[in-house]
């Protein structure tokens, strides 16, 4: 069984920072690529970030320059780093990871809530 627990999510000002963090556990082989995402109401969910096991990221267009992903491939934990937060970017944010235990499974954390207000 593999568990991805989320943390830092919250309440902030338009303009300032959050940091998100997960974690993976359980009987894990390894672990592949790792990534945010998001969902707004009454929105599909939406890739915000994604790290290969090797570092290689990619972004969403409207995150570019304001966020930065990174992961502790010794921790098995995935970060993000939020700035320059702005509205449109409050969401229940989702991490995600590519997990071998016995098999190859795509995992789910429970979700965090992020709220900009204006």
């Amino acid at each position: 069984q593999v568990q991805l627990v989320e943390s830092g999510g919250g309440l902030v000002q338009a303009g300032g920072s959050l940091r998100l963090s997960c974690t993976a556990s359980g009987r894990i082989f390894s672990i592949g690529a790792m990534g945010w995402y998001r969902q707004a109401p009454g929105k599909q969910r939406e890739l915000v970030a994604r790290v290969t096991r090797a570092g290689s990221t990619n972004y969403a267009d409207s995150v570019k320059d304001r966020f930065t992903i990174s992961r502790d491939n010794a921790k098995n934990t995935v970060n993000l780093q939020m700035n320059s937060l702005n509205p449109e970017d409050t969401a229940v944010y989702y991490c995600n990871a590519l997990v071998t235990t016995s098999y190859q499974g795509n995992y789910w954390g429970q979700g965090t809530q992020v709220t900009v207000s204006s």
